[in-house]
């Protein structure tokens, strides 16, 4: 009987931890898109410099071209 005094804060304090983690992820837009990540595997973007700055576009385009000579 002892142990519910001890157990009932506990268990207070984890419901208030993930409630205040739930309303942090909600106010910092962690569920807005929830469609674009699953959508992101599927569809490969074109590698262009605005998703990429110049120099990795570079190493990306000779690693294709040392590809297609190799194989």
């Amino acid at each position: 009987m002892d142990s519910i005094f001890i157990l009932i804060p506990i268990a207070l304090i984890f419901t208030a931890i993930a409630i205040k983690a739930f309303f942090w992820a909600v106010d910092s837009k962690q569920y807005d898109d929830l469609d674009a990540a699953a959508h992101s595997i599927l569809f490969e973007e074109d590698l262009s410099e605005e998703t990429f700055p110049a120099q990795q576009v570079e190493n990306v385009e000779e690693t294709k071209a040392s590809e297609n000579k190799g194989g």
